[in-house]
């Protein structure tokens, strides 16, 4: 017993078994073999090494883009008059972080105060049992004179209510510059910090400066900046920053890019819009005060960042490696197939292939060891 398991121990340190090969004479197999190696051998070192970087170790970036807005503009809009527009009059919020909002035009409502009048002409899909739902007001269920040819439902609100069936076009022609501050201070050499002062974003002759024209934005999105300044619109800027840092650092750019976020066509609410209080004033015959309401449509843009660096790493590198010759399997699997179940030969190359080994009978225990040697040699 304790030889057996010293030879057994003895095998399995000190011995090395390897497959038998086979080697086929067979030209449109060996070539069939050959491609096939050959496009694994392309696909490991043109898609996964170059193209994927399989040698490299990647890792994403938490960042934030904080946004300033620079720029004014006036206008002569009929209820306003002569205006002159800055930054904090047009910008929502004043100090925006990865989106702000430019207002591109305004409909201004002056002296409305809590009481009752007629709703403004419009269609008004009427349903009995919910009479009471009215985005401008509560309906009293009474029809009153609008003006001399129109008449429609009174209700109790904030009134005069606001017509917008007129859109204003003035403050459509503002133009603004918005600086990001996703700068890399350790990729700017001196010369780059004064370039940046003075660029101005274009993809072709300036692609990496941070400053934009709020219009080319909106032209790079695929959309009239005219027609989106009426009623608003939403634009999307993704900054995608891809370092490969087996070179220099310097080489660490971003991309821009900017696409329209909706389909005026198909949207339920085209544009973009929303409501605010611009002014409270105390009402001399009434506890409730009087108010300027603005409705604002403006032009969102949110910034859209995708940033992630790669180096070099052997653990990366060799799993690539292994997983490649791996892949190098699937060229004698092909041939296999091929060889033992496709050629008018196959019934050949199975007997070289494969060597068949058979179990000792009784009747040829019984044998003497000579007679089964020759039994053995005859199989």
């Amino acid at each position: 017993m304790g030889l057996k398991l010293r030879e057994k121990a003895a095998s399995f340190l000190f011995e090395y078994d390897t497959p038998r090969m086979v080697l086929v004479k067979n030209k449109k197999v060996g070539l069939i073999f050959r491609l096939i190696q050959l496009v694994v051998l392309g696909y490991i070192i043109g898609w996964v090494f170059l193209y994927e970087k399989g040698y490299q170790s990647q890792d994403g970036i938490i960042s934030s883009v904080s946004v300033k807005l620079k720029g004014l503009t006036v206008t002569n809009i009929s209820g306003i008059g002569p205006h002159v527009w800055d930054v904090a009059d047009y910008v929502f919020p004043p100090q925006g972080d990865s989106s702000f909002v430019v207002m591109t035009n305004v409909i201004i409502t002056h002296g409305q105060k809590q009481d009752i009048c007629p709703e403004v002409n419009r269609i008004v899909l009427y349903l009995q049992r919910f009479s009471f739902l009215k985005n401008l007001g509560i309906m009293t269920g009474k029809c009153v004179d609008f003006n001399n040819n129109v008449t429609t439902c009174e209700i109790f609100g904030w009134c005069p209510v606001e017509e917008d069936d007129q859109i204003p076009e003035g403050i459509a022609s503002i133009a603004c510059k918005v600086r990001t501050a996703l700068e890399q201070d350790h990729c700017l050499t001196t010369a780059a910090h004064d370039y940046l002062k003075k660029c101005t974003y274009h993809k072709h002759t300036d692609p990496f400066c941070p400053v934009f024209e709020l219009g080319y934005i909106v032209k790079e999105s695929g959309q009239n900046f005219r027609a989106l300044a009426l009623k608003g619109g939403v634009v999307g800027i993704t900054i995608d920053w891809d370092c490969d840092l087996d070179w220099p650092v310097t080489f660490c750019k971003p991309v821009y890019r900017f696409h329209g976020l909706y389909n005026d066509d198909n949207n339920v609410s085209p544009g973009f819009n929303f409501r605010f209080l611009s002014r409270v004033i105390p009402s001399p015959t009434s506890s409730f005060p009087l108010q300027d309401s603005s409705a604002l449509l403006g032009d969102p843009a949110y910034f859209l960042y995708f940033i992630q660096a790669g180096k070099f790493d052997i653990i990366p590198t060799m799993t690539t490696i292994g997983s490649g010759i791996g892949i190098f399997g699937v060229a004698s699997i092909v041939c296999d197939l091929l060889l033992l179940h496709f050629l008018p030969r196959r019934d050949y190359y199975k007997q070289r292939k494969f060597k068949y080994a058979e179990m000792k009978t009784p009747s040829m225990a019984k044998l003497p060891l000579a007679s089964v040697g020759a039994e053995l040699g005859q199989h």
